[in-house]
């Protein structure tokens, strides 16, 4: 009797966890990569609102919206480690440029966030926009993703808190250690931020003001990070001449704070640092094999992108932007300026120095009177100018107010494909996601902006076979998924939330390039977000049902 019994519940239970007759989506006979790293497998897979309901043969079963995969890889949808798209999406909330290669989580908070804010410093950022107008209508950081979510994004989002924005509640853009009082308050704000669904603490430390923050300071913020499943991210204060000795210092703020680190888009910039990615990689591997959690994320490009603020020493930059260009002003400070721009310093990181005037393009002004310069290297534009490339980026700075958006060729290919086939490595844009229309248009940008995950797929995993494409997926999804507690995402099981990507890997291709940047990337099919069809036959539906994708720590109603 005990055995009928056993096996009448059996009965009972298996249609439960198979199947139902009547899903939303069934995506059918499409190759699965689970994004846990396992070999892929034919199989359907049912949606049901925002979950996946089944996994496996659904030959039985109808839906409203059937999709043939048939020859396609259905894959969790990809995570963008280090997305630059807190504007962006302010402005178009269908994130085009990640929607086009299958990213549907977007993560923000490289070293400054959306928040926590002083009316100081929301003053600031409106004083200092750029072709995009908007209002900065909340104050934590909480309150940012909340405020993107109820306007409508495709994608999810989620975000570190800034160490650089805790600084400035309390220092502002001073350059001096925070007294006693003064880190207790910033220990506040970054246990705050956690209980808000912050990841953990983000640090960008060659950028004022975040480069005045010593490793102590660090150390104590990450502190209030780590009980709450935080994990500390970091542009290290040094990618070129200091490498080493800034990722040692990545390496005791993981070991000092009990917090898993992560070395934001790693590389070696500069020519003359190309060979220290060896005895990096090698300093790495010993911290993991002492038990460290560390790990890394990188875009798949040789150049990197970032302002002129990087061409000069961080403490000409102290009290903000307006003290900065004042000080530029001055004749006596401009020539000592000039002088560092052009020798090696191992207290600075100069990217002037690192690629050299002729491999860097200018690609974002303020000011439309100075819009006809984009796209165009500084040596071309200082020739027009009859000045020398150093006199050339102080006149832009000042003449933009801003730090002028620029690009740098600063890394070998040869690194580049060392570093994706690392097996801690996941992949972040650095940049924002934007559409080839509009506002967009009035700057360039990063081909990475378009194209840094297709790039990966096209042109690493199937032109250069340097990864299989199960390991390329699990890096894109589970890894990053895992890394960052994220509960629900990252793989295909049933029960979890329905971001799914469909595309061809025998045509997925990045298109963007240095000279047209500004084109979608093509090969992925569809994509879903929480079971909703953001792109449909590779055209985007319109569709916004991105939500908040809270850290482990918080403590709020999702």
């Amino acid at each position: 009797m005990r055995k009928f019994n056993c096996w009448w519940l059996s009965l009972c239970l298996l249609p439960a966890c198979r199947q139902i007759s009547h899903y939303d989506t069934i995506i059918r006979h499409g190759l699965i990569y689970d994004g846990a790293g396992d070999p892929a497998y034919k199989g359907d897979i049912a949606i049901q609102k925002d979950t996946i309901a089944f996994i496996g043969d659904l030959s039985g079963a109808q839906a409203t919206r059937d999709i043939d995969a048939k020859g396609m890889a259905v894959s969790p949808g990809f995570i963008d480690m280090q997305s630059q798209s807190m504007v962006s999406l302010l402005q178009d909330g269908r994130s085009m440029g990640a929607i086009r290669q299958g990213v549907t989580l977007e993560i923000f908070g490289e070293g400054s966030s959306e928040g926590p804010y002083t009316d100081t410093l929301k003053n600031m950022e409106q004083r200092e926009e750029g072709d995009i107008k908007y209002p900065v209508a909340w104050t934590t950081l909480k309150d940012y993703l909340q405020y993107l979510q109820k306007k409508g994004v495709s994608t999810n989002v989620a975000s570190f808190v800034g160490a650089a924005t805790v600084r400035e509640n309390l220092l502002g853009f001073a350059n001096k250690d925070p007294d006693s009082a003064q880190l207790e308050k910033m220990k506040t704000l970054v246990r705050h931020a956690m209980e808000d669904g912050a990841l953990g603490i983000g640090s960008a430390l060659i950028y004022a003001p975040g480069s005045y923050a010593k490793t102590p300071e660090l150390i104590e913020l990450c502190k209030v990070a780590a009980p709450y499943g935080g994990v500390y991210i970091s542009h290290v204060r040094s990618e070129g001449n200091q490498l080493l000795q800034a990722a040692d210092e990545l390496i005791r703020i993981s070991k000092q704070a009990g917090i898993p680190a992560v070395f934001y888009h790693l590389k070696a910039a500069g020519k003359s640092n190309w060979n220290k990615m060896d005895p990096l990689i090698v300093k790495i591997d010993s911290a993991r094999h002492a038990g460290l959690n560390i790990s890394a994320c990188m875009y798949t490009y040789t150049a990197g992108a970032t302002g002129f603020d990087a061409s000069m020493p961080t403490d000409v930059q102290e009290g903000g932007l307006d003290k900065w260009i004042e000080r530029l002003k001055n004749p006596a400070i401009r020539k000592k300026v000039i002088a560092e721009m052009d020798t090696p310093s191992g207290t600075w990181e100069n990217l002037y120095l690192g690629a050299g005037p002729d491999n860097i393009i200018c690609t974002g002004f303020k000011q439309d009177s100075l819009k006809y310069l984009t796209g165009k290297r500084l040596t071309e534009i200082a020739k027009m100018r009859h000045t020398s490339p150093e006199e050339t980026v102080i006149d832009l700075v000042i003449r933009d107010h801003s730090r002028v958006e620029v690009i740098y060729f600063l890394m070998s290919e040869e690194n580049v494909q060392k570093e994706v086939r690392l097996p801690y490595m996941t992949f972040g844009s650095d940049e924002a996601s934007m559409a080839p229309e509009g506002v967009f248009l009035k700057s360039s940008c990063h081909p990475r902006a378009y194209g840094n995950f297709a790039r990966l797929l096209g042109t690493y995993v199937r032109d250069e076979k340097l990864l299989s494409l199960e390991e390329a997926i699990h890096k894109l999804t589970g890894m990053p998924a895992g890394l960052l507690h994220l509960k629900k995402r990252g793989e295909l099981r049933a029960g979890n939330y329905a971001d799914i990507v469909v595309f061809d890997p025998a045509t997925v291709r990045a298109n963007s390039t240095y000279e047209k940047p500004h084109q979608l990337a093509t090969g992925v099919k569809n994509v879903f977000v929480n079971g909703t069809e953001v792109l449909r036959d590779g055209q985007h539906t319109g569709a916004t049902p991105g939500r908040v994708v809270y850290g482990q720590g918080y403590k709020g109603d999702q």
